[in-house]
Parts: C-alpha cells; structure tokens; sequence
C-alpha cells in the first residue's frame, strides 16, 4: 500500500443520488462520516468464486471498506484483516484500488484467462460515494466494454447512472445486467439500517432509468431479516416490478465472524425490545454447523456457514420466506433466474506473462 490519504469533507451528492439530498426531508440526517481513503497498488483483481451458492464465477471489487454503513453488510469482518474495525473503521477507514482499471485490463489479457462473467461489487459497493471522484468502476467497465467483456452489478447507488451510456451499450450486446438492491420501502428505517446509501425511493428511480435504457435489472431483496424487515418482502417486489425489475432473488440475514457483535449492538441500540425476538428467530433459521437434527429444541446458531442454507436458512420459517418470495414473484411477474451474458464477442490480445502481471486471475472468493 502506498502512503497517500485523501480527506474530504461532506459532499454535496444531488446528482448521483446519494445520502444527504436524498434524505433533506428527514429531520434526523446521518452525519457525513469523517473518511479517509488510501490509496492502494492491488496486486490481484479478479477474484474466483469456488461457492456454489454464488451466481458469478468471477468478480472485482474496486474499492475496500464502505461508505454506506449497512449494518447487515457481511463485508465487515474482511476489515479485521487489515487489523482495523468492522464497525466503524470498515465505514470510515477506505481503501482505493487505484491500478484496478490497468490491472483488470492485464489479467483479462493473461494468457490463461477464460471468458466468464465477472460481477462488480460483490463485496463492497461499487458506487458508493468516492466512486464519484476516483471513478475507478466506470473505469474498469470501459475496458470489459471495449475487450467485450459480460459483466453484472449489484448495488443500492444511483450512482449507477452516470454510467447507463455504457451499461446500455453493453446490454444491446447481451454483456450487462444489474441488480439493485432494496432491503425496505421505509426511509426511517433506511436511515438507522444502511445510513449513507441512496434511500429506497431513490433506488426504485434507478431500477427505472436501467429499465427504460433497456439494461436487465433485477432486485435484491437481500438481507431478509425476521421482525426488522420481513414484513416488506412482497411490497418490495410489487413496486420493484412497477418500476421496471425483470428479476427477484433474496438472501436472508448473515453474521460470520465479527458481524455479530455489530448487529447486536445495533439491535439494542435501535430495537431493544424486539431484540431477543430477532435474535431467537434468526436462530431457529439456523441449524447446528454439522446438520444434526435439533431434537432437544436447543437453540441454533446465529450464523451457518455452510455453503446453500447458509444464504436461505432452513427450517419452517425458512420454508414459509421461500414460499412467500415465490409466490410473490410469479404474482408481480418476476423471473427468478438470471439473464444469459454473451461470452462469444470476447477479445483481447494475450499479453506475454511478466512482472506487471504477478499473480494476476488467481484470487479466490467466498471460499
């Protein structure tokens, strides 16, 4: 990592979309959080994905940490890592691959890269707010654009729109999806739940103008949480629909690692009276980690790592979100697959293997 840190104070973000305009109406604003970014020589971008409950092979993430905030995001103890905090650190404390653009463009022309689609922020938000200024993700998607390259996004900015001219390009080719997520409709909770990302109205817009551009999106209603936002699963998906979304998938609540202290303490900070009843749900969504049956009515964990349940739980309460996504998303006329990208207009020069490239392509993800 090189040394220079880049300090700013708070932005006005109208255009894109961002917190602040979006939440003037509010009388309770977040306040701007005091970041810091550093600059960062990544030595690998593309990530691998060995999961098989993940839709994408592939993916790159520009940035580390996220100026969002989301309390649920499953990102956070990635920044233990770097011997920093998954609480506020991970929201304050950010990291820009500031040779992504060049690096993406070296490994996509590695001698063994094979066409894959490679997905975009699947660990931090790619649009969130210093995106506007590093423009590292516009960057990275001129050149999947110009080596014909498929990609998809997942992302709760309206940031996203400044960059519908390439998007729009791309899907014409059958080469760009996106999926904008929304976890509630309601902006007070919006405000304590992901503090700094574009409020719910505001996304719904976005999902509009991808639509109208004729870019597939779809939403995400990800993470389902019992007695927090549960309730909002099928208003979601009906004014999603409305505003142009193709496609609905979901995820319910994770806490690996450190993200469970994080998310009790919020709990007793912003619902303390609901806060067992939250916390015995999700665990009744959880079966012990080696699948054995919970015959003496003992209490689950709160976090399953194991690859499939893991992202939808299981158990009765599992069953009965399942059923009523489903049920939901043939009544609002929601796929529930993804759009094939097309692989075939895939180009690039293979450069020779050297020194730039080190260990290019060869991450892993989500392992």
């Amino acid at each position: 990592m090189s040394a220079p840190i880049h300090r700013f104070a708070k932005l006005q973000r109208s255009q894109d979309g961002d917190w602040l305009e979006q939440r003037r109406e509010l009388d309770d604003v977040a306040p701007a959080p005091d970041t810091s970014v550093q600059h960062e020589q990544a030595r690998s971008l593309i990530q691998r994905n060995r999961s098989p409950d993940i839709f994408f092979d592939l993916s790159i993430n520009p940035y580390r940490g996220c100026e969002h905030g989301c309390v649920y995001c499953y990102a956070r103890p990635n920044h233990a890592y770097l011997e920093l905090s998954p609480g506020l650190d991970f929201e304050r404390k950010l990291f820009a691959k500031t040779n992504a653009p060049e690096l993406l463009r070296a490994e996509l022309q590695a001698p063994g890269y094979r066409c894959s689609p490679i997905n975009i922020g699947s660990v931090t938000d790619a649009y969130q707010p210093i995106e506007r200024e590093y423009q590292l993700t516009r960057r990275c998607i001129e050149v999947m654009r110009e080596l014909g390259q498929p990609l998809t996004i997942i992302t709760k900015s309206a940031l996203i729109e400044r960059d519908i001219d390439l998007l729009a390009e791309m899907a014409k080719r059958s080469q760009a999806a996106v999926f904008v997520t929304i976890t509630t409709l309601d902006p007070e909770l919006a405000r304590i739940w992901e503090p700094r990302a574009a409020a719910p109205w505001r996304r719904l817009h976005t999902i509009r103008k991808l639509a109208q551009a004729g870019v597939p999106v779809g939403v995400m209603v990800a993470p389902i949480t019992p007695f927090i936002n549960d309730h909002e699963i099928e208003a979601i998906m009906e004014q999603a629909a409305q505003a142009g979304a193709r496609s609905a998938h979901y995820t319910v609540l994770r806490l690996p690692f450190e993200l469970k202290e994080v998310f009790q303490d919020w709990l007793q900070e912003h619902r303390p009276l609901a806060a067992q009843r939250v916390l015995a749900r999700l665990r009744d969504l959880r079966a012990p980690v080696d699948g054995a049956k919970r015959k003496d009515g003992s209490p689950g964990r709160l976090n399953d790592p194991r690859f499939i349940t893991r992202m939808k739980g299981e158990g009765h309460w599992a069953d009965l979100i399942a059923m009523r996504f489903g049920l939901a998303a043939k009544r609002f006329g929601l796929r529930r697959d993804r759009p094939d990208l097309d692989c075939s207009g895939f180009f690039a020069p293979v450069l020779a293997r050297g020194p730039a490239l080190g260990n290019a392509a060869q991450g892993v993800l989500f392992d």
